[in-house]
C-alpha cells in the first residue's frame, strides 16, 4: 500500500508487525507448551547444581585431609596402601589424557573423511544406506568396545600383526577402539553441519573453475566449521567420560603411563573400580570418588567453555 509524500513521490505505509507470542497474546494451550519448555530447561540447570553440590561437599571432606596442590601435582596415586597412602592425581590424568588423544587421532580423520564422503560425493541413496550404518556403532554398549580391545585389538593387532612389546592391557589399545566408538559422533554431526551449507556457496564456486575437492576444501569446509568443531569437542567430552573400555582395556594400575604401549589406569576407570560395595562410606578412600569426580568435571566444564567460545568467534552464519 501506498501514499503520497510531501515531496509527491510515494510513500511505503508500514503494514502490520508480527511480534513474538507474549504471555498476554498466547493462547491457554500455548502457554502451558511455554511453561513445560521453560520447566525442562530450568530442570536441567536444577540437576547440574545437584550434581556439582552432590560432588562438592564430599570432596571438600577429602580435602580437609588431603592438601590441594599434594592432590594436583603428586605422582603417586595409592588410596589404599594403609600407612603408605597417596593421593597425587597425575598417574589417572596422564592415563586419561593418553586415551582421550589416541582416540581423537582416531575419530577426527575417519570421522571428518566420512562426513566429507556422505555431504559431498555419495549419492543419495547411497547415504541414505551407509550414514544409518554408520550411526549403529554409536549404540553398540561400550562394554563390547571393551572386550573388543581385550580379544582382538591387543592380542591380534597389536601384538602378531604389529609386533609391538605391549602387555594384556595398555593405552594404546583402549585410545584406538575408544575412537573407534566415538566416529559416528564427528561423522554424522560433522555431515549434518557440511549438509545444511547453502548449495549456493556450492554453486558460485564451481561456476568460478573449482573442482569438487576445492570446493569441499576451500568453500564447503570453512562455512561449516562451527559445527564441525561442535562435533570434535562432543567426541572429546565422550573420550574423556568413556568409562568401560579404559576400565577393560588401559588396566587398573595407577602408573605414570610415559609411551602409549604402556599400562595405566584412567580417572573414569578408577571411579568405576572403587565404587564396589566393598568401599566404605565416610571413609577417606571413599571420598576419594569425589576427589577425582570433581576433577574429572572441571576438566570438562574448562574443555566446555573454551570450545564454546572458540566455535562462537568462527562461526558463521548464512
Amino acid at each position: 500500500m501506498t501514499a503520497s509524500r510531501t515531496d509527491g513521490g510515494p510513500a511505503v505505509v508500514p503494514g502490520p508487525r508480527l511480534g513474538l507470542i507474549t504471555d498476554r497474546t498466547a493462547r491457554p494451550g500455548e502457554r502451558l507448551v511455554l511453561a513445560l519448555l521453560a520447566g525442562a530447561a530450568g530442570l536441567s540447570i536444577v540437576v547440574t547444581i545437584g550434581i556439582v553440590l552432590s560432588l562438592l561437599f564430599p570432596a571438600i571432606e577429602f580435602f580437609r585431609q588431603v592438601p590441594l596442590l599434594d592432590f594436583l601435582t603428586g605422582t603417586r596415586w595409592a588410596p589404599r596402601f594403609r600407612g603408605q597412602e597417596s593421593y597425587g592425581i597425575l598417574p589417572l590424568v596422564t592415563g586419561t589424557l593418553w586415551t582421550t588423544a589416541i582416540g581423537l587421532l582416531i575419530a577426527v580423520p575417519f570421522g571428518l573423511g566420512a562426513a566429507v564422503y556422505l555431504s559431498e560425493y555419495a549419492r543419495p541413496s547411497v547415504r541414505r544406506v551407509l550414514k544409518p550404518v554408520l550411526e549403529v556403532l554409536a549404540g553398540i554398549p561400550s562394554v563390547v568396545y571393551g572386550f573388543f580391545a581385550l580379544t582382538f585389538v591387543t592380542p591380534i593387532l597389536l601384538k602378531d600383526l604389529l609386533n609391538l612389546p605391549v602387555g594384556t592391557f595398555s593405552v594404546l589399545a583402549a585410545g584406538l577402539v575408544l575412537g573407534v566408538m566415538i566416529i559416528p559422533t564427528v561423522a554424522s554431526l560433522s555431515e549434518d553441519a557440511m549438509s545444511a551449507v547453502p548449495q549456493s556457496l556450492r554453486h558460485g564456486s564451481l561456476a568460478l573453475g573449482a573442482n569438487r575437492m576445492r570446493t569441499t576444501l576451500r568453500v564447503v569446509f570453512p562455512a561449516a566449521i562451527s559445527g564441525i568443531m561442535a562435533s570434535i569437542v562432543l567426541a572429546l567430552s565422550r573420550a574423556i567420560g568413556e568409562t568401560m573400555i579404559v576400565a577393560l582395556a588401559a588396566g587398573t594400575q595407577p602408573t605414570m603411563a610415559t609411551s602409549p604401549l604402556d599400562a595405566g589406569q584412567t580417572m573414569t576407570g578408577f571411579i568405576a573400580q572403587t565404587a564396589t560395595g566393598e568401599s566404605v562410606p565416610g571413609t577417606l578412600s571413599y571420598d576419594t570418588l569425589y576427589a577425582v569426580g570433581i576433577a574429572l568435571f572441571a576438566i570438562t566444564l574448562v574443555i566446555n567453555l573454551i570450545s564454546i567460545r572458540l566455535v562462537r568467534r568462527i562461526r558463521e552464519a548464512y
